[in-house]
Protein backbone atom coordinates (compact mmCIF):
# COMPACT_ATOMS: atom_id res chain seq x y z
CA UNK A 1 0.00 0.00 0.00
CA UNK A 2 1.15 3.68 -0.79
CA UNK A 3 0.94 4.57 2.48
CA UNK A 4 3.44 2.24 4.10
CA UNK A 5 6.03 4.44 2.68
CA UNK A 6 4.53 7.71 3.70
CA UNK A 7 7.63 9.34 5.54
CA UNK A 8 10.15 8.33 2.52
CA UNK A 9 7.54 9.57 0.28
CA UNK A 10 6.91 12.85 1.54
CA UNK A 11 10.98 13.63 2.10
CA UNK A 12 11.68 12.66 -1.29
CA UNK A 13 8.91 15.09 -2.27
CA UNK A 14 10.83 17.90 0.00
CA UNK A 15 14.39 16.83 -1.56
CA UNK A 16 12.70 17.09 -5.17
CA UNK A 17 11.36 20.50 -4.69
CA UNK A 18 14.08 21.80 -2.61
CA UNK A 19 16.53 20.89 -5.93
CA UNK A 20 13.86 23.22 -7.96
CA UNK A 21 14.46 25.41 -5.44
CA UNK A 22 18.24 25.83 -5.63
CA UNK A 23 18.34 25.73 -9.34
CA UNK A 24 15.21 28.99 -8.83
CA UNK A 25 17.91 30.59 -6.75
CA UNK A 26 20.52 30.35 -10.17
CA UNK A 27 18.20 31.69 -12.35
CA UNK A 28 17.47 34.61 -10.17
CA UNK A 29 21.31 34.99 -9.59
CA UNK A 30 21.61 34.99 -13.78
CA UNK A 31 18.77 37.58 -13.87
CA UNK A 32 20.27 40.01 -11.45
CA UNK A 33 23.92 39.74 -12.68
CA UNK A 34 22.57 39.65 -16.09
CA UNK A 35 24.48 36.56 -17.49
CA UNK A 36 22.66 34.32 -19.91
CA UNK A 37 22.83 30.99 -20.12
CA UNK A 38 24.75 28.95 -20.90
CA UNK A 39 27.26 31.30 -19.43
CA UNK A 40 28.51 29.92 -16.08
CA UNK A 41 31.05 32.95 -15.02
CA UNK A 42 30.57 36.55 -14.50
CA UNK A 43 29.86 38.08 -11.17
CA UNK A 44 31.69 36.56 -7.97
CA UNK A 45 28.14 36.04 -6.16
CA UNK A 46 26.82 34.48 -9.46
CA UNK A 47 29.88 31.55 -9.93
CA UNK A 48 29.44 30.75 -5.93
CA UNK A 49 25.86 30.61 -6.63
CA UNK A 50 25.79 28.51 -9.59
CA UNK A 51 28.88 26.26 -7.95
CA UNK A 52 27.14 25.59 -5.25
CA UNK A 53 24.34 24.31 -6.87
CA UNK A 54 26.75 21.98 -9.25
CA UNK A 55 29.87 22.02 -8.33
CA UNK A 56 31.67 19.44 -5.90
CA UNK A 57 33.22 21.01 -2.02
CA UNK A 58 36.51 20.97 -3.08
CA UNK A 59 37.80 21.84 -6.29
CA UNK A 60 37.85 19.25 -9.02
CA UNK A 61 42.06 18.47 -9.87
CA UNK A 62 43.16 15.19 -10.86
CA UNK A 63 44.94 14.82 -7.16
CA UNK A 64 41.43 15.44 -4.93
CA UNK A 65 38.87 13.39 -4.14
CA UNK A 66 36.11 15.20 -5.54
CA UNK A 67 32.94 15.63 -3.29
CA UNK A 68 29.26 15.29 -3.52
CA UNK A 69 27.16 18.38 -4.29
CA UNK A 70 23.42 19.17 -4.30
CA UNK A 71 23.08 17.61 -7.68
CA UNK A 72 25.34 15.19 -7.49
CA UNK A 73 24.56 14.37 -3.60
CA UNK A 74 20.73 14.05 -4.92
CA UNK A 75 20.76 9.91 -6.13
CA UNK A 76 23.05 8.60 -3.36
CA UNK A 77 20.91 10.36 -1.18
CA UNK A 78 17.48 8.91 -2.35
CA UNK A 79 18.95 5.46 -2.69
CA UNK A 80 20.91 5.56 1.24
CA UNK A 81 16.78 7.40 2.51
CA UNK A 82 14.87 4.29 0.90
CA UNK A 83 17.21 1.39 1.52
CA UNK A 84 17.50 2.21 5.40
CA UNK A 85 13.83 3.29 5.47
CA UNK A 86 13.01 -0.09 4.11
CA UNK A 87 15.28 -2.14 5.72
CA UNK A 88 16.02 -0.33 9.08
CA UNK A 89 13.36 2.19 10.19
CA UNK A 90 11.03 4.01 8.24
CA UNK A 91 11.03 6.96 10.78
CA UNK A 92 14.49 7.01 11.77
CA UNK A 93 15.35 7.67 7.63
CA UNK A 94 13.06 10.03 7.70
CA UNK A 95 14.59 11.99 9.77
CA UNK A 96 17.89 11.96 8.66
CA UNK A 97 16.54 12.45 5.30
CA UNK A 98 15.39 15.97 6.62
CA UNK A 99 18.46 16.33 8.27
CA UNK A 100 20.23 15.93 5.20
CA UNK A 101 18.13 18.13 3.32
CA UNK A 102 18.68 21.09 6.04
CA UNK A 103 22.41 20.33 5.97
CA UNK A 104 22.01 20.70 2.21
CA UNK A 105 20.28 24.10 2.25
CA UNK A 106 22.82 25.11 4.64
CA UNK A 107 25.62 24.13 2.70
CA UNK A 108 24.14 26.36 -0.80
CA UNK A 109 23.56 29.17 2.05
CA UNK A 110 27.21 29.11 3.00
CA UNK A 111 28.65 28.87 -0.48
CA UNK A 112 26.50 31.55 -1.61
CA UNK A 113 28.22 33.94 0.89
CA UNK A 114 31.63 32.81 0.15
CA UNK A 115 33.35 29.55 -0.09
CA UNK A 116 34.49 28.83 3.10
CA UNK A 117 30.97 29.06 4.56
CA UNK A 118 29.94 25.93 3.25
CA UNK A 119 31.85 23.93 5.52
CA UNK A 120 29.66 23.20 8.24
CA UNK A 121 26.57 22.40 5.41
CA UNK A 122 28.87 19.92 3.83
CA UNK A 123 30.07 18.19 7.38
CA UNK A 124 26.42 18.10 7.97
CA UNK A 125 25.40 16.58 4.71
CA UNK A 126 28.14 14.31 4.84
CA UNK A 127 27.24 13.06 8.41
CA UNK A 128 23.67 12.57 7.58
CA UNK A 129 24.47 10.59 4.20
CA UNK A 130 27.01 8.43 6.01
CA UNK A 131 24.39 7.66 8.94
CA UNK A 132 21.56 6.67 6.16
CA UNK A 133 24.40 4.52 4.89
CA UNK A 134 25.19 3.00 8.47
CA UNK A 135 21.17 2.26 8.86
CA UNK A 136 20.72 0.95 5.23
CA UNK A 137 24.05 -1.48 5.94
CA UNK A 138 22.57 -2.55 9.12
CA UNK A 139 19.17 -3.40 7.70
CA UNK A 140 20.07 -4.87 4.98
CA UNK A 141 22.89 -7.30 6.75
CA UNK A 142 20.27 -8.54 9.18
CA UNK A 143 17.16 -8.80 6.43
CA UNK A 144 20.16 -11.28 4.56
CA UNK A 145 21.06 -12.90 7.66
CA UNK A 146 17.62 -13.80 8.71
CA UNK A 147 16.57 -14.82 5.05
CA UNK A 148 19.40 -16.88 4.37
CA UNK A 149 21.11 -18.30 7.07
CA UNK A 150 18.22 -18.23 9.63
CA UNK A 151 20.35 -15.68 12.03
CA UNK A 152 18.00 -13.37 13.46
CA UNK A 153 19.95 -10.38 14.84
CA UNK A 154 17.73 -8.68 16.52
CA UNK A 155 16.21 -11.64 18.89
CA UNK A 156 20.16 -12.40 19.72
CA UNK A 157 20.90 -8.36 21.10
CA UNK A 158 17.38 -7.93 22.24
CA UNK A 159 16.75 -11.10 24.34
CA UNK A 160 13.81 -10.92 26.31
Amino acid sequence: MAADQLLLSAVSLISALQLGYLARCVGRSRLKHNISPPTTTGHAEFERTFRAQWFSAYDRDPFSHPSQNCVEAYLPFLVTLWVSGLFFHEGLAALGGLVFIFARQMYFNGYVTSAKNRLPGFYLTLAAWLTLAALGTVGILHHLLDEYLDINLRKMLFKS
